[in-house]
C-alpha cells in the first residue's frame, strides 16, 4: 500500500473518530438536559410548609368513629364509596369521597419531602403519612412545570400566571379563575389559602364544561390529548366546606378503562357540585384514607411519585 493511501486511510479514521466523539457529546448533552428537566431534583425551598406535623403523636387528635370507608368526628365527616359503571360500553371503577368540614382549616396541602421545587416526588401515601393525614388525594403535580400560581397553606411559592386555576378560600368556598387576570398577592388578600394549576374546569355554576376535545393542559414533553378515557383525579364543591373528591382508576384492561373528561364532569354534576376542577391524573391518581391506598392505580397496586397532595387532618 502506498504512503499516500495509508495517509488517507488514517485521516479517514480520524474523521470517523471525530464525528463519533461529537455525536456522543451531543447525545450526552441531550440526555443531561432531559434528566435535568424531568429527573434531577431542583430544590427551591426547604422546609417549605412550617406547620407540617411530622410526628405521629397527635395523629387523629380528636374523638372519632371510623371504619374502612368512613370517618366521623365533631369537626369533620368523610364517607367514601366505591362505584363501578359500564356506561358508554366500557367498565370503569371510581371512588367518591364526600367530605364535610366544620372549618376549612382542616383542608390542607403538602409537598413531597416538604420541599418546593422541580422533580421532587414521593408517593401520595407517604406524603399523607408524614402529615398525619386522615384522607388525601394527589394534587396538581406543580413540580412538572415552572409556571402557574402556587399558593399553599396561605404561603406563595410561585407567581407565574399561565392557565385556568383553582382557588380554595378560608371561608370554605372554592372558585376557578383565570391566572392571567390576577396575581398571587391579590388572591391572598381575598382570602385564598390554596391554589392549584392544572385543569380544565369540569363544572362551573352547576353546568358542565363543553368541548373538552379542544383542550390541552400543557405543552410539556410527553403531554397529549387529555380527552380520551384515562385515570382521573378531581375536586368539587357542593356548598361551603362540603367537598367531593373523586379518583378514577383506568388504563387497566378488564378492571377499569377510565373516564373521558365529559364523563368525569357529569359525575360531579350529578352529585350536585356547583363547581369542579380536574387535577393531575394518569398514574398519579391516588386516594388515601387512614393508612391505606383506597384505589388501585393503573390496576397494578403501585403508586407513582407526585410532587404534592391535598389532604384532610
Amino acid at each position: 500500500m502506498s504512503k499516500l493511501k495509508v495517509r488517507k486511510k488514517r485521516i479517514s479514521h480520524r474523521k470517523i473518530l471525530l464525528y463519533f466523539t461529537i455525536f456522543l457529546v451531543v447525545i450526552s448533552m441531550i440526555l443531561y438536559k432531559l434528566a435535568d428537566r424531568y429527573l434531577i431534583e431542583h430544590v427551591e425551598v426547604k422546609n417549605a410548609i412550617t406547620n407540617n406535623t411530622s410526628t405521629k403523636s397527635n395523629q387523629y387528635a380528636e374523638d372519632f368513629t371510623a371504619d374502612n370507608w368512613s370517618y366521623a368526628s365533631d369537626s369533620k365527616k368523610i364517607t367514601i364509596k366505591k362505584r363501578t359503571t359500564s356506561a358508554s360500553g366500557h367498565k370503569t371503577t371510581y371512588f367518591v369521597a364526600d367530605v364535610q368540614l366544620k372549618d376549612a382549616s382542616s383542608l390542607k396541602s403538602a409537598f413531597a419531602k416538604n420541599q418546593f421545587g422541580n422533580n421532587i416526588i414521593e408517593f401520595t401515601s407517604d406524603i399523607a403519612k408524614e402529615n398525619n393525614a386522615i384522607f388525601a388525594i394527589n394534587g396538581d403535580y406543580y413540580g412538572f412545570r415552572d409556571d402557574g400560581i402556587t399558593i399553599r397553606n396561605s404561603k406563595v411559592f410561585r407567581d407565574q400566571p399561565a392557565r385556568t386555576g383553582l382557588a380554595l378560600y378560608q371561608n370554605g368556598s372554592m372558585k376557578t379563575y383565570e391566572e392571567t387576570d390576577t396575581s398571587a398577592s391579590e388572591l391572598l388578600s381575598s382570602g385564598v389559602t390554596q391554589t392549584f394549576s392544572f385543569g380544565p374546569i369540569l363544572v362551573k355554576n352547576s353546568k358542565t364544561t363543553k368541548d373538552f376535545g379542544k383542550l390541552s393542559i400543557d405543552k410539556n414533553f410527553g403531554n397529549r390529548s387529555i380527552e380520551d378515557s384515562n385515570p382521573r383525579t378531581g375536586i368539587g364543591i357542593i356548598s361551603p366546606n362540603h367537598f367531593v373528591f373523586i379518583v378514577v382508576d383506568g388504563r387497566s384492561r378488564n378492571y377499569s378503562d377510565g373516564f373521558t373528561l365529559d364523563e368525569f364532569a357529569k359525575i360531579f354534576e350529578d352529585l350536585g357540585c356547583t363547581d369542579a376542577y380536574n387535577l393531575d391524573g394518569g398514574g398519579s391518581s391516588t386516594m388515601y384514607f387512614m393508612g391505606r391506598v383506597v384505589n388501585n392505580p393503573l390496576g397494578k397496586h403501585e403508586e407513582r411519585g407526585v410532587s404534592d397532595i391535598i389532604y384532610i387532618n
